[in-house]
Protein backbone atom coordinates (compact mmCIF):
# COMPACT_ATOMS: atom_id res chain seq x y z
CA UNK A 1 0.00 0.00 0.00
CA UNK A 2 1.23 3.37 -0.73
CA UNK A 3 1.58 5.85 1.53
CA UNK A 4 0.44 9.35 1.39
CA UNK A 5 1.51 12.54 3.95
CA UNK A 6 -0.59 15.29 3.94
CA UNK A 7 0.08 19.05 5.98
CA UNK A 8 -2.19 22.11 6.29
CA UNK A 9 -1.06 25.47 6.12
CA UNK A 10 -3.20 28.34 7.56
CA UNK A 11 -6.85 29.08 7.43
CA UNK A 12 -10.09 26.31 8.21
CA UNK A 13 -10.89 26.19 4.70
CA UNK A 14 -7.59 24.93 3.81
CA UNK A 15 -7.73 22.57 6.24
CA UNK A 16 -11.61 21.35 4.67
CA UNK A 17 -9.75 21.18 1.25
CA UNK A 18 -7.07 19.09 2.48
CA UNK A 19 -9.28 16.79 4.04
CA UNK A 20 -11.13 15.98 1.01
CA UNK A 21 -8.08 15.14 -0.90
CA UNK A 22 -6.94 12.68 1.44
CA UNK A 23 -10.30 11.20 1.48
CA UNK A 24 -9.78 10.83 -2.92
CA UNK A 25 -5.83 9.57 -1.97
CA UNK A 26 -7.77 6.79 0.46
CA UNK A 27 -10.31 6.16 -2.02
CA UNK A 28 -7.54 5.02 -4.26
CA UNK A 29 -5.89 2.68 -1.63
CA UNK A 30 -3.26 4.97 -0.30
CA UNK A 31 -2.77 5.00 3.74
CA UNK A 32 -2.35 8.58 4.80
CA UNK A 33 0.59 8.88 7.35
CA UNK A 34 1.99 11.69 8.88
CA UNK A 35 4.46 14.23 7.61
CA UNK A 36 6.90 12.84 9.30
CA UNK A 37 6.73 9.28 8.54
CA UNK A 38 8.25 7.76 5.66
CA UNK A 39 5.83 8.33 2.63
CA UNK A 40 5.44 7.80 -1.10
CA UNK A 41 3.76 11.24 -1.90
CA UNK A 42 3.80 14.73 0.12
CA UNK A 43 0.78 17.36 -0.36
CA UNK A 44 1.21 20.19 1.78
CA UNK A 45 -1.72 22.75 1.26
CA UNK A 46 -0.03 26.40 1.68
CA UNK A 47 -1.34 29.99 3.01
CA UNK A 48 0.39 33.49 1.32
CA UNK A 49 -1.81 35.77 3.71
CA UNK A 50 2.21 37.00 5.51
CA UNK A 51 5.29 36.47 4.14
CA UNK A 52 5.84 34.50 7.47
CA UNK A 53 3.78 31.88 6.09
CA UNK A 54 5.35 31.79 2.50
CA UNK A 55 8.48 30.91 4.51
CA UNK A 56 6.94 28.24 7.32
CA UNK A 57 5.33 26.58 3.39
CA UNK A 58 9.19 26.53 2.59
CA UNK A 59 10.53 24.79 5.66
CA UNK A 60 7.88 22.13 5.29
CA UNK A 61 8.52 21.29 2.28
CA UNK A 62 12.02 21.05 3.58
CA UNK A 63 11.30 18.87 6.58
CA UNK A 64 8.73 16.63 4.46
CA UNK A 65 12.00 15.92 2.31
CA UNK A 66 14.01 15.15 5.23
CA UNK A 67 11.89 12.38 6.27
CA UNK A 68 10.45 11.25 2.57
CA UNK A 69 13.82 11.99 0.49
CA UNK A 70 12.26 10.21 -2.77
CA UNK A 71 8.32 11.58 -2.71
CA UNK A 72 6.57 12.73 -5.03
CA UNK A 73 6.01 16.12 -3.59
CA UNK A 74 2.73 18.23 -4.62
CA UNK A 75 2.21 21.88 -3.49
CA UNK A 76 -0.94 23.62 -3.67
CA UNK A 77 -3.10 26.38 -1.97
CA UNK A 78 -3.14 30.59 -1.38
CA UNK A 79 1.49 30.25 -1.92
CA UNK A 80 1.39 28.17 -5.08
CA UNK A 81 -1.13 29.96 -7.19
CA UNK A 82 0.62 33.71 -5.87
CA UNK A 83 4.59 32.46 -6.33
CA UNK A 84 4.27 29.15 -8.08
CA UNK A 85 7.82 29.05 -9.85
CA UNK A 86 9.26 30.35 -5.91
CA UNK A 87 8.01 26.87 -4.82
CA UNK A 88 9.41 24.63 -7.64
CA UNK A 89 12.55 25.95 -7.59
CA UNK A 90 13.06 24.04 -4.26
CA UNK A 91 14.68 21.07 -4.62
CA UNK A 92 12.25 17.68 -4.84
CA UNK A 93 9.15 19.76 -5.28
CA UNK A 94 7.49 17.74 -8.32
CA UNK A 95 4.44 19.21 -9.00
CA UNK A 96 2.75 22.64 -8.46
CA UNK A 97 -1.10 23.28 -8.77
CA UNK A 98 -3.29 26.66 -8.30
CA UNK A 99 -6.48 27.34 -6.94
CA UNK A 100 -8.46 25.96 -9.71
CA UNK A 101 -6.34 23.18 -10.60
CA UNK A 102 -6.10 21.34 -6.73
CA UNK A 103 -9.00 19.96 -7.29
CA UNK A 104 -7.83 17.79 -10.33
CA UNK A 105 -4.60 16.58 -8.54
CA UNK A 106 -4.70 13.05 -9.83
CA UNK A 107 -5.09 13.99 -13.28
CA UNK A 108 -2.08 16.06 -13.44
CA UNK A 109 0.20 13.96 -11.17
CA UNK A 110 -0.63 11.04 -13.35
CA UNK A 111 0.96 8.04 -11.30
CA UNK A 112 3.21 9.94 -9.14
CA UNK A 113 6.46 9.49 -11.15
CA UNK A 114 9.30 11.82 -10.43
CA UNK A 115 10.44 14.14 -13.86
CA UNK A 116 13.71 15.27 -14.21
CA UNK A 117 11.99 18.96 -13.76
CA UNK A 118 9.24 19.80 -11.59
CA UNK A 119 5.76 21.13 -13.52
CA UNK A 120 3.52 23.72 -13.01
CA UNK A 121 0.13 23.94 -13.41
CA UNK A 122 -1.79 27.72 -12.56
CA UNK A 123 -4.35 29.45 -14.51
CA UNK A 124 -5.96 33.12 -13.59
CA UNK A 125 -8.64 32.44 -11.00
CA UNK A 126 -9.86 36.47 -11.63
CA UNK A 127 -13.06 35.38 -13.68
CA UNK A 128 -13.13 31.75 -12.45
CA UNK A 129 -16.80 30.92 -11.47
CA UNK A 130 -16.17 26.93 -10.60
CA UNK A 131 -16.80 25.82 -6.59
CA UNK A 132 -14.92 23.23 -5.35
CA UNK A 133 -16.56 21.02 -2.81
CA UNK A 134 -14.63 20.30 0.64
CA UNK A 135 -15.30 18.97 4.15
CA UNK A 136 -13.06 17.63 6.63
CA UNK A 137 -14.33 14.30 7.84
CA UNK A 138 -11.16 12.44 8.80
CA UNK A 139 -10.84 8.73 9.57
CA UNK A 140 -11.50 7.78 13.65
CA UNK A 141 -12.44 11.61 14.20
CA UNK A 142 -16.29 12.38 13.91
CA UNK A 143 -16.57 15.18 16.27
CA UNK A 144 -16.16 18.56 14.42
CA UNK A 145 -16.12 18.93 10.65
CA UNK A 146 -15.51 21.96 8.94
CA UNK A 147 -18.11 22.50 5.75
CA UNK A 148 -16.89 24.76 2.69
CA UNK A 149 -19.89 27.08 1.43
CA UNK A 150 -18.56 30.09 -0.10
CA UNK A 151 -14.98 30.16 -1.77
CA UNK A 152 -13.27 33.91 -3.14
CA UNK A 153 -13.90 37.52 -2.30
CA UNK A 154 -14.72 40.50 -4.06
CA UNK A 155 -13.46 42.85 -1.69
CA UNK A 156 -10.82 45.08 -2.38
CA UNK A 157 -8.64 45.87 1.06
CA UNK A 158 -5.52 46.85 0.53
CA UNK A 159 -3.35 44.46 2.34
CA UNK A 160 -5.26 41.27 1.23
CA UNK A 161 -4.04 38.14 -1.33
CA UNK A 162 -6.79 36.22 -0.98
CA UNK A 163 -8.61 37.61 -4.27
CA UNK A 164 -5.41 37.14 -6.03
CA UNK A 165 -5.25 33.77 -5.01
CA UNK A 166 -8.69 32.44 -4.76
CA UNK A 167 -10.60 34.43 -7.07
CA UNK A 168 -14.01 36.18 -7.22
CA UNK A 169 -16.99 34.80 -4.65
CA UNK A 170 -18.70 32.19 -5.28
CA UNK A 171 -21.13 29.77 -3.13
CA UNK A 172 -22.12 26.27 -2.82
CA UNK A 173 -26.02 25.71 -3.57
CA UNK A 174 -27.75 25.98 -0.63
CA UNK A 175 -29.46 22.36 -1.30
CA UNK A 176 -25.17 21.14 -1.78
CA UNK A 177 -25.21 22.35 1.54
CA UNK A 178 -27.73 20.93 2.97
CA UNK A 179 -26.61 17.57 1.60
CA UNK A 180 -23.33 17.65 2.71
CA UNK A 181 -24.57 18.83 6.27
CA UNK A 182 -26.61 15.49 6.43
CA UNK A 183 -24.00 13.43 5.00
CA UNK A 184 -22.07 14.52 8.11
CA UNK A 185 -24.58 14.01 10.34
CA UNK A 186 -25.29 10.74 9.50
CA UNK A 187 -21.97 9.97 9.61
CA UNK A 188 -21.77 10.89 13.53
CA UNK A 189 -20.66 14.36 13.35
CA UNK A 190 -21.64 16.47 16.37
CA UNK A 191 -20.74 19.52 15.60
CA UNK A 192 -20.31 21.53 11.40
CA UNK A 193 -18.33 24.82 11.18
CA UNK A 194 -19.32 26.85 8.32
CA UNK A 195 -16.22 27.97 6.23
CA UNK A 196 -15.50 30.09 3.88
CA UNK A 197 -13.14 33.31 2.43
CA UNK A 198 -15.88 35.37 2.80
CA UNK A 199 -19.10 33.56 4.52
CA UNK A 200 -21.52 36.00 4.81
CA UNK A 201 -21.02 37.28 1.35
CA UNK A 202 -23.11 33.58 0.51
CA UNK A 203 -25.35 33.33 -2.55
CA UNK A 204 -25.66 37.01 -2.71
CA UNK A 205 -24.80 36.47 -6.99
CA UNK A 206 -27.45 33.56 -6.81
CA UNK A 207 -30.15 35.04 -5.46
CA UNK A 208 -30.12 33.92 -1.92
CA UNK A 209 -28.57 34.59 1.14
CA UNK A 210 -27.01 33.69 4.32
CA UNK A 211 -29.47 34.25 6.70
CA UNK A 212 -31.60 32.13 4.44
CA UNK A 213 -29.08 29.53 4.33
CA UNK A 214 -28.97 29.72 8.23
CA UNK A 215 -32.67 28.99 8.03
CA UNK A 216 -32.30 25.81 6.41
CA UNK A 217 -29.23 24.39 8.23
CA UNK A 218 -31.49 25.03 11.65
CA UNK A 219 -33.92 22.33 10.80
CA UNK A 220 -31.49 19.50 9.99
CA UNK A 221 -31.80 16.53 12.49
CA UNK A 222 -28.68 14.76 14.00
CA UNK A 223 -26.48 17.54 14.35
CA UNK A 224 -26.09 19.28 17.92
CA UNK A 225 -24.13 22.12 16.98
CA UNK A 226 -23.49 24.63 14.27
CA UNK A 227 -20.26 26.99 14.06
CA UNK A 228 -19.57 29.94 12.13
CA UNK A 229 -15.94 30.04 11.50
CA UNK A 230 -15.49 33.81 10.91
CA UNK A 231 -17.65 36.57 9.41
CA UNK A 232 -16.96 40.46 8.06
CA UNK A 233 -18.83 43.03 10.49
CA UNK A 234 -20.47 44.93 7.47
CA UNK A 235 -22.36 41.37 6.94
CA UNK A 236 -23.15 40.46 10.48
CA UNK A 237 -26.62 41.88 10.56
CA UNK A 238 -28.81 42.09 13.67
CA UNK A 239 -31.38 39.50 11.45
CA UNK A 240 -28.18 37.28 11.39
CA UNK A 241 -27.24 37.63 15.05
CA UNK A 242 -30.94 36.73 16.21
CA UNK A 243 -31.16 33.94 14.24
CA UNK A 244 -27.67 32.15 15.39
CA UNK A 245 -28.37 33.37 18.94
CA UNK A 246 -32.47 32.57 18.83
CA UNK A 247 -31.71 28.72 17.91
CA UNK A 248 -30.89 25.94 20.07
CA UNK A 249 -27.87 24.18 17.70
CA UNK A 250 -26.42 27.76 16.35
CA UNK A 251 -23.24 28.27 18.64
CA UNK A 252 -22.94 31.95 21.07
CA UNK A 253 -19.90 32.30 19.14
CA UNK A 254 -18.76 34.91 16.74
CA UNK A 255 -15.64 35.52 15.06
CA UNK A 256 -15.74 38.94 13.51
CA UNK A 257 -12.44 40.75 11.57
CA UNK A 258 -11.91 43.79 13.06
CA UNK A 259 -7.86 45.10 11.28
CA UNK A 260 -8.17 48.31 13.34
CA UNK A 261 -9.89 50.53 15.68
CA UNK A 262 -8.78 53.51 13.89
CA UNK A 263 -10.97 55.38 11.22
CA UNK A 264 -7.86 56.05 9.32
CA UNK A 265 -6.40 53.41 9.50
CA UNK A 266 -9.66 51.54 8.13
CA UNK A 267 -9.72 53.44 5.56
CA UNK A 268 -6.07 53.31 4.23
CA UNK A 269 -7.06 49.21 4.56
CA UNK A 270 -10.29 49.73 2.50
CA UNK A 271 -12.23 48.23 4.78
CA UNK A 272 -16.19 48.45 4.47
CA UNK A 273 -17.08 49.55 7.76
CA UNK A 274 -15.35 52.12 10.60
CA UNK A 275 -14.62 51.28 14.58
CA UNK A 276 -18.57 52.59 15.66
CA UNK A 277 -20.20 50.62 13.21
CA UNK A 278 -18.12 47.69 14.54
CA UNK A 279 -18.84 48.39 18.08
CA UNK A 280 -22.34 48.81 17.35
CA UNK A 281 -22.25 45.14 15.83
CA UNK A 282 -20.42 43.55 19.46
CA UNK A 283 -22.34 45.77 21.89
CA UNK A 284 -25.77 44.31 20.30
CA UNK A 285 -24.20 40.80 20.64
CA UNK A 286 -23.75 41.57 24.28
CA UNK A 287 -26.88 43.26 25.01
CA UNK A 288 -28.91 39.76 23.19
CA UNK A 289 -26.26 37.10 25.09
CA UNK A 290 -23.55 38.44 27.64
CA UNK A 291 -22.17 35.04 27.47
CA UNK A 292 -21.23 34.75 23.82
CA UNK A 293 -17.63 34.35 22.85
CA UNK A 294 -16.72 37.36 20.58
CA UNK A 295 -13.22 36.92 18.59
CA UNK A 296 -11.38 39.72 16.90
CA UNK A 297 -8.89 40.04 14.42
CA UNK A 298 -6.12 42.93 14.44
CA UNK A 299 -3.33 43.96 12.38
CA UNK A 300 -0.90 46.11 13.78
CA UNK A 301 1.69 47.96 11.51
CA UNK A 302 -0.32 49.07 8.96
CA UNK A 303 1.94 51.68 6.70
CA UNK A 304 0.87 55.16 8.00
CA UNK A 305 0.03 53.86 11.39
CA UNK A 306 1.81 55.69 14.08
CA UNK A 307 2.30 55.62 17.71
CA UNK A 308 -1.10 57.78 18.00
CA UNK A 309 -3.06 55.67 15.90
CA UNK A 310 -1.92 52.73 17.39
CA UNK A 311 -3.19 53.69 20.78
CA UNK A 312 -6.42 54.55 19.42
CA UNK A 313 -7.22 51.30 18.23
CA UNK A 314 -5.89 49.59 21.44
CA UNK A 315 -7.71 51.62 23.63
CA UNK A 316 -10.36 50.81 20.75
CA UNK A 317 -10.11 47.30 21.50
CA UNK A 318 -10.02 47.46 25.25
CA UNK A 319 -12.99 49.23 25.49
CA UNK A 320 -14.73 46.81 23.77
CA UNK A 321 -16.43 43.34 25.27
CA UNK A 322 -14.57 40.88 22.88
CA UNK A 323 -13.45 37.91 24.37
CA UNK A 324 -10.11 37.07 22.67
CA UNK A 325 -7.58 38.45 19.94
CA UNK A 326 -5.80 37.29 16.60
CA UNK A 327 -2.80 39.73 16.19
CA UNK A 328 -1.12 39.89 12.78
CA UNK A 329 1.70 41.94 12.35
CA UNK A 330 1.64 43.37 8.89
CA UNK A 331 3.73 42.13 5.88
CA UNK A 332 4.09 43.52 3.01
CA UNK A 333 2.61 41.36 -0.19
CA UNK A 334 3.42 41.66 -3.50
CA UNK A 335 0.65 42.86 -5.87
CA UNK A 336 -1.01 44.05 -2.86
CA UNK A 337 -1.62 48.34 -2.95
CA UNK A 338 -0.24 48.54 0.33
CA UNK A 339 2.52 47.26 -0.60
CA UNK A 340 3.61 50.70 -2.28
CA UNK A 341 1.57 52.41 0.37
CA UNK A 342 4.37 54.68 2.35
CA UNK A 343 4.67 55.22 5.98
CA UNK A 344 5.68 52.29 6.57
CA UNK A 345 6.04 50.81 10.25
CA UNK A 346 9.67 50.02 11.41
CA UNK A 347 9.63 45.75 11.73
CA UNK A 348 10.50 46.36 15.63
CA UNK A 349 8.13 48.60 15.97
CA UNK A 350 5.32 46.53 14.35
CA UNK A 351 6.61 43.08 16.87
CA UNK A 352 6.65 45.72 19.95
CA UNK A 353 2.98 46.38 18.87
CA UNK A 354 1.94 42.80 18.39
CA UNK A 355 3.20 41.75 21.63
CA UNK A 356 1.18 45.03 24.00
CA UNK A 357 -1.97 43.76 21.48
CA UNK A 358 -1.26 40.07 22.37
CA UNK A 359 -1.15 41.11 26.08
CA UNK A 360 -4.53 42.54 26.33
CA UNK A 361 -5.78 39.70 24.62
CA UNK A 362 -4.81 37.39 27.25
CA UNK A 363 -6.54 39.74 29.71
CA UNK A 364 -9.89 39.73 27.66
CA UNK A 365 -9.24 35.74 27.83
CA UNK A 366 -8.61 35.05 31.59
CA UNK A 367 -11.52 37.91 32.53
CA UNK A 368 -13.98 36.04 29.91
CA UNK A 369 -12.78 32.39 31.58
CA UNK A 370 -13.16 34.12 35.04
CA UNK A 371 -16.83 34.59 34.58
CA UNK A 372 -17.46 31.26 34.14
CA UNK A 373 -15.46 29.37 37.17
CA UNK A 374 -17.68 27.48 39.29
CA UNK A 375 -20.22 26.94 36.36
CA UNK A 376 -21.48 23.74 34.66
CA UNK A 377 -21.09 24.52 31.08
CA UNK A 378 -21.95 21.50 28.30
CA UNK A 379 -18.22 20.77 26.24
CA UNK A 380 -18.00 18.65 23.25
CA UNK A 381 -14.88 16.13 23.10
CA UNK A 382 -12.67 15.53 20.82
CA UNK A 383 -9.51 13.30 20.93
CA UNK A 384 -6.88 13.21 23.41
CA UNK A 385 -4.47 11.29 25.53
CA UNK A 386 -5.47 8.46 27.56
CA UNK A 387 -5.52 10.20 30.78
CA UNK A 388 -6.46 14.02 29.45
CA UNK A 389 -8.83 15.16 26.92
CA UNK A 390 -10.26 18.42 25.87
CA UNK A 391 -12.91 19.75 24.31
CA UNK A 392 -15.32 23.53 23.25
CA UNK A 393 -17.87 25.02 24.84
CA UNK A 394 -20.94 26.63 22.67
CA UNK A 395 -19.22 29.89 23.34
CA UNK A 396 -15.57 28.88 22.50
CA UNK A 397 -13.86 27.87 25.95
CA UNK A 398 -11.86 25.56 25.62
CA UNK A 399 -11.85 22.96 28.31
CA UNK A 400 -9.47 19.79 29.34
CA UNK A 401 -10.52 17.34 31.86
CA UNK A 402 -9.07 13.95 32.99
CA UNK A 403 -10.34 11.18 31.39
CA UNK A 404 -9.73 8.65 28.69
CA UNK A 405 -10.49 8.79 24.60
CA UNK A 406 -14.06 7.23 25.11
CA UNK A 407 -15.04 10.36 25.84
CA UNK A 408 -14.90 11.92 22.43
CA UNK A 409 -17.40 13.14 20.67
CA UNK A 410 -19.89 12.82 23.69
CA UNK A 411 -21.68 16.64 25.08
CA UNK A 412 -21.02 16.22 29.08
CA UNK A 413 -21.30 18.85 31.71
CA UNK A 414 -18.07 20.23 33.07
CA UNK A 415 -17.66 22.32 36.16
CA UNK A 416 -14.78 25.00 35.42
CA UNK A 417 -12.96 24.84 38.03
CA UNK A 418 -9.33 27.02 36.84
CA UNK A 419 -8.18 28.62 34.31
CA UNK A 420 -4.67 28.83 32.60
CA UNK A 421 -3.60 30.60 29.14
CA UNK A 422 -6.09 29.33 26.36
CA UNK A 423 -8.14 26.82 28.30
CA UNK A 424 -10.02 25.80 31.44
CA UNK A 425 -9.26 23.03 33.40
CA UNK A 426 -12.68 21.13 34.24
CA UNK A 427 -14.03 18.41 36.00
CA UNK A 428 -16.61 16.21 35.28
CA UNK A 429 -20.21 16.30 36.67
CA UNK A 430 -21.34 12.88 34.63
CA UNK A 431 -20.86 10.73 32.03
CA UNK A 432 -24.69 11.60 31.28
CA UNK A 433 -24.35 13.48 27.70
CA UNK A 434 -26.17 16.59 27.66
CA UNK A 435 -29.22 16.59 25.28
CA UNK A 436 -28.89 20.59 25.40
CA UNK A 437 -25.76 21.83 23.61
CA UNK A 438 -26.94 25.02 24.30
CA UNK A 439 -27.22 25.57 27.74
CA UNK A 440 -25.65 27.09 30.31
CA UNK A 441 -26.16 25.78 33.99
CA UNK A 442 -24.89 28.28 36.87
CA UNK A 443 -23.82 26.50 40.32
CA UNK A 444 -23.54 28.84 43.20
CA UNK A 445 -20.09 29.45 44.07
CA UNK A 446 -18.78 27.63 47.13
Amino acid sequence: MRRVALHTLGCKLNFAETSTIGRQFVERGFQVVAIDDPSDVVVLNTCSVTERADREARQWIRRALRHSPGAFVVVVGCYAQLEPEEIASIDGVDLVLGATEKSRLFEYARDFHKDRYPRIHVSDVSASLDFAPAFSAEVGNRTRAFLKIQDGCDYTCAFCTIPLARGASRSMSPDAVVQQARMLADSGYREIVLTGVNVGDYGRKDGTSFLELLLKLDGIDGIDRIRVSSIEPNLLTERVIDRILGSRKFCNHFHIPLQSGSDAVLKRMRRRYLADDYRRVVEYINRQDSDAGIGADVIVGFPGETDELFEESLEFVIDLPVTYLHVFTYSERPNTPAAAFGGAVDPRVRFKRSEVLRMAGSRKRKEFFSRFLGASLPVLFEGGTEGNVSGLTTNYIRVRVDGGRELSNQILSVRLVDAKGDECRGELQDHTPSCDATSVELEELS
